[in-house]
């Protein structure tokens, strides 16, 4: 393998949309849930969940914005 070969990067979430009125106009709201560490980010609309996950797997940014452990290649977790 070689040494300049990156690893590839691993981005879990609990997404959960909903539906509700605002001012009388039908919108979808979003959250996502980081599962290593519990974390909850809120979205006024599906725009913004895109760019924000639109920006998470950008290929500049280097690091997520709630980096948890990365999953082992075999599928298994961490002890």
């Amino acid at each position: 393998m070689s040494r300049n070969k990156k690893k590839p990067r691993y981005l879990s979430y609990l997404l959960r949309l909903w539906e509700t009125d605002d001012g009388g106009r039908r919108v979808w709201r979003a959250s996502l849930e980081f599962p290593a560490n519990g974390e909850r980010r809120g979205f006024a609309s599906l725009a913004d969940l895109f760019l924000y996950l639109e920006h998470e797997t950008d290929p500049e940014n280097n690091q997520p914005t709630a980096a948890g452990p990365e999953p082992d290649p075999k599928g298994l977790t961490p002890q």
